[in-house]
């Protein structure tokens, strides 16, 4: 995979770079803001992008916006965010518009290799992966909002492994149940979100969607 990342830390800067090489991955660049993100991106054409959420001048959301920027600009190019806190308004804003190529991760995952790496190839097949703990709190900030409240603790088990990007039997092993009950469960989450079937849309993509846009 032909990477850029973009992380204001020399030492997270560093880390990456190391351990993306170490796995076969090639760093074409390594940028400390998101004015050097965009122009190595526009230089190098990357696969994907590891960026982090805050970074000079105002250690805001400069990663954020420059992410951004990528999607609208180069939707083939995968955005991976890394983040030290659960921002819930990034979250969902960069799920809106194609919810593909696209993750969000908190920075211990990093820590978490397997778990890191796995997400970035996801992410750069064409996926999504989201950090199970920015799940959570985007989930529980959307109990108050029907038709997600009608959802059975189940269902909002499944919805929540939906949104990190999991296959259905990849939920079918975490959960311990069979493929067919997720299956049934997902049929049940469609219906109680009034997502009807269309050639247009992934009903899949839209329930993600409804929790962490709403």
């Amino acid at each position: 995979m032909r990477l850029v990342i973009a992380d204001d830390s020399v030492l997270l800067r560093e880390g990456l770079i190391r351990l993306l090489e170490e796995e076969g991955h090639e760093v074409l660049a390594a940028a400390e803001d998101g004015e050097g993100l965009l122009a190595a991106v526009a230089e190098h054409e990357p696969d994907a992008a590891v960026v982090d959420v805050r970074m000079p001048p105002t250690h805001t959301d400069e990663g954020l916006r420059a992410a951004l920027s990528i999607r609208a600009e180069r939707p083939e190019v995968a955005v991976l965010v890394l983040s030290q806190y659960v921002e819930q308004r990034y979250a969902a804003e960069l799920l809106t518009g194609a919810p593909e190529r696209v993750g969000y991760l908190l920075k211990d995952r990093v820590a978490q290799v397997g778990e890191f790496l796995d997400a970035l190839e996801r992410v750069a097949a064409g996926g999504a992966a989201f950090d199970p703990e920015v799940v959570r709190q985007l989930l529980a900030r959307t109990t108050r909002t029907d038709p997600l409240a009608r959802l059975t603790p189940r269902e909002r088990d499944v919805l929540e492994n939906m949104a990190q990007g999991l296959s259905n039997a990849a939920i079918a092993e975490r959960l311990f149940v069979s493929l067919s009950a997720v299956e049934k469960h997902i049929n049940a989450i469609f219906d109680k979100l009034d997502l009807a079937r269309t050639p247009e849309y992934s009903r899949r993509v839209l329930a993600v969607l409804r929790f962490l846009g709403s």
